[in-house]
């Protein structure tokens, strides 16, 4: 979105409107934000309603222009309403439920916000996007699924329905697969992400052709896995080269990187992300990320030393990824001593933390992989 959607001049009408905040998460200044507003995921977008200092609507997601104008609009109306139907004030509830992590709660709210709509609520859509998401993050993902397949076809067409039949569709290649509900989800995703009446951004697209990639997976179809995994590097190998900015550019290099993984071919990567390390050098997102192409490729001295790089400039909870993803170089190399010792800092790293950037499933993740070791 920073280089894609914000420098967009439709933007500009909101102006004076909205006091405008991007708040870095690894930055440990910002830990009482995060404390107040957790960020179950990057990008989530808030409205934030300033004498309440509470969250007037939540977006978990990225968004198109369009989409993005929509939510200011909403946002503005949830901050200073026009007598809400109950609906709107279910969402808004909703909305704020899931910044403060209530996320029983907010499944609840959306639930009877879209239960008490009327025929044609125009905020629909979010809800619907909402409410997916949370569950797929709950791994409530029977909901997830069945809801997308109920509600598909009246968010067929938009940017709703499309986020709305690719999440359902990762949530049902997360369960026991069961052919028709996979099928009709594929089918749908497929609908959406092809229909050129949908203004969807490049990287929404990737997300889909992940979700038809985890589709195949849990069929157990490889030929049909790996023919989706092609489609999906081509494609980004495209956009890459339509680029007009190093910046728009690298917004695929995790994308790509992942495509090549999965296709076996870790060595595409690495010319990308060095021009990405030269464009952007005090940026920690390369190096880290050719230290995982450079293990695939088994040159280990090479991803040692792009992980180094990455170390000098990497902090808050991302320094956590790029040790453990150290100490996998370490047991790739077949020494267990470093793993463990890069595994203790990483511990060590994620215990210092403070409040709002700490997290105990992290910690209890790498004290179990340390225990393997």
């Amino acid at each position: 979105m920073q280089a894609f959607v914000f420098t967009d001049k439709r933007l500009e009408r909101y102006a004076g409107q909205f006091v405008w905040l991007q708040i870095d998460i690894e930055n440990s200044h910002n830990a009482a934000f995060l404390a107040k507003y957790p960020t179950p995921a990057v990008p989530t977008l808030m409205i934030i309603d300033p004498k309440k200092e509470s969250v007037a609507l939540r977006y978990v997601s990225g968004a198109t222009v369009p989409q993005l104008e929509k939510l200011l609009d909403d946002g503005r109306r949830a901050v200073k309403p026009e007598a809400p139907s109950s609906a709107d004030a279910l969402l808004s509830q909703a909305d704020k439920y899931g910044s403060e992590g209530l996320s029983s709660e907010a499944i609840k709210s959306y639930e009877q916000a879209m239960a008490k709509a009327p025929k044609n609520w125009p905020r629909f859509g979010r809800a619907a996007e909402s409410y997916v998401t949370v569950l797929s993050m709950n791994n409530e993902n029977e909901r997830c699924a069945e809801f997308a397949m109920q509600n598909y076809e009246r968010l067929r067409g938009t940017n709703s329905g499309a986020n709305v039949a690719a999440t359902g569709l990762g949530c049902a290649a997360e369960i026991p697969a069961k052919a028709d509900r996979i099928a009709f989800l594929e089918k749908a995703t497929r609908e959406e992400m092809n229909d050129p009446k949908i203004p969807l951004a490049g990287d929404d697209i990737s997300g889909m052709y992940q979700a038809l990639i985890s589709a195949r997976q849990a069929m157990k179809d490889e030929a049909g896995q790996r023919k989706v995994t092609e489609e999906w590097s081509a494609f980004l190998d495209a956009e890459a080269a339509k680029a007009k900015t190093p910046e728009q550019r690298a917004v695929y290099d995790p994308h790509r990187l992942g495509a090549y993984l999965e296709l076996g071919t870790p060595e595409k990567a690495v010319p990308m992300l060095q021009q990405s390390e030269k464009d952007f050098p005090n940026d920690y997102n390369p190096p880290s990320r050719l230290a995982a192409a450079y293990k695939a490729m088994k040159k280990y001295d090479e991803a040692l030393a792009a992980s180094d790089r990455a170390l000098a400039h990497v902090y808050g909870p991302r320094k956590i990824t790029v040790l453990r993803n150290r100490a996998d170089i370490y047991l790739a190399m077949g020494d267990k001593e470093n793993a463990r010792k890069t595994l203790q800092q990483a511990i060590d790293y994620a215990n210092a933390l403070p409040n709002g950037q700490r997290s105990d499933r992290t910690i209890a993740s790498l004290k179990k992989k340390l225990g393997t070791i």
